[in-house]
């Protein structure tokens, strides 16, 4: 009986034991604060939201809108250039002008570069959300200059609010979402580097209301979306066929408020998450880090106050492996964070 006690103790141990040493090791990192900034002083606009960034080759591009209001007709797409650690004046990129006695505010822009180098600038025109288009431009000079503006077809959208991804065949995975007075759902697009070949990727939504998902690649392949939701919390969704089908959307344990998040996939592995990791108000944004896309750690907190918006950030990983932040402050301007990873060792 004593033997069978302490055979059962020890077995107990062992599994124990086991499942502790399957659970994913969490790297410990830091995060270095090396810059932030507003990307502009003052601007031909009062307010402004929905901010986009990519590198060049000359250096980093962002976008986002400004108008007087969220959903005024005058709202357009502006950009501004980082050279040589200066911003430029915010130029006018886009407007939503139709005709002569039509005009339609402009929303939620995304950059992407190209392997030929040229820059996509995606953004969305219409009354609301409900009712907007896809439309793009293309920048063959690093962004001092756009095409003229083109419709994507198909009454499809690009990419929502988060930028798209390039896929090992080269085509180029768009994050996005529809929006109606029913319902959110979430789903996802596709094309070809020449933008032509479009297509519509649906994914079960599971009876959860979600927008704006953001993309993260994991080592073995497999495809993870976080997104927006009005669930209180940040819903996921999987594929490892390369986005080709997903598993149902399902809640994480991490908070949202119902507003924009993203994340981006650094080039050694770790996952980066900004969101505002709150339920409620939209007052405080920070970044937290992932092995694995499910556990998730607290980096470093941006913005912390008892009131204000600080909101729909941006984040990718620079080719120094620097990791670039903008988003909207207060909807007066538009805030620039770089960031260094340092394990901790």
């Amino acid at each position: 009986m004593k033997f069978s006690k302490k055979l059962s103790l020890l077995l107990i141990f062992s599994i124990v034991s086991f499942a502790l040493d399957a659970q994913p090791a969490l790297k410990k990192i830091t995060a270095e604060l090396l810059t932030s900034e507003f990307i502009y002083e003052t601007a031909p606009f009062p307010s402004c939201h929905a901010s986009t960034i990519v590198e060049t080759k000359e250096g980093m591009l962002a976008a986002w809108f400004g108008g007087t209001n969220e959903s005024n007709p005058d709202v357009c797409i502006f950009t501004s250039r980082c050279i040589q650690g200066k911003w430029s004046v915010p130029e006018l990129a886009a407007d939503g002008v139709q005709n002569d006695n039509l005009r339609y505010p402009c929303w939620n822009p995304v950059l992407f570069q190209r392997d030929n180098g040229d820059i996509i600038l995606y953004y969305k025109i219409g009354p609301n959300p409900r009712e907007w288009w896809g439309m793009y431009k293309i920048s063959k000079d690093q962004g001092k200059s756009w095409s003229a503006a083109s419709k994507i077809p198909g009454l499809l959208l690009g990419p929502i609010k988060n930028k798209p991804e390039k896929l090992k065949d080269g085509s180029i995975l768009y994050p996005t979402s529809l929006e109606t007075k029913q319902s959110w759902n979430v789903y996802m697009e596709s094309s070809n580097q020449e933008l032509s070949n479009w297509k519509k990727i649906s994914i079960d939504n599971n009876g959860l209301h979600a927008i704006q998902p953001t993309l993260l690649f994991h080592k073995e392949g497999s495809l993870q979306i976080l997104c927006r939701s009005k669930e209180k919390k940040i819903v996921e969704s999987w594929s490892t066929d390369q986005g080709k089908t997903w598993t149902p959307l399902q809640k994480t344990s991490l908070p949202n408020n119902n507003s924009g998040i993203d994340a981006v996939t650094l080039k050694n592995g770790t996952h980066l998450l900004i969101c505002n990791p709150i339920e409620k108000g939209r007052n405080k944004l920070a970044v937290l880090s992932s092995e694995d896309g499910k556990n998730w750690n607290d980096l470093i907190v941006l913005e912390d106050l008892p009131k204000g918006e600080f909101s729909y950030p941006a984040i990718i990983e620079a080719e120094d492996g620097t990791v670039h932040i903008t988003y909207t402050w207060n909807r007066e301007k538009i805030r620039y964070v770089v960031i260094r990873i340092k394990d901790k060792g």
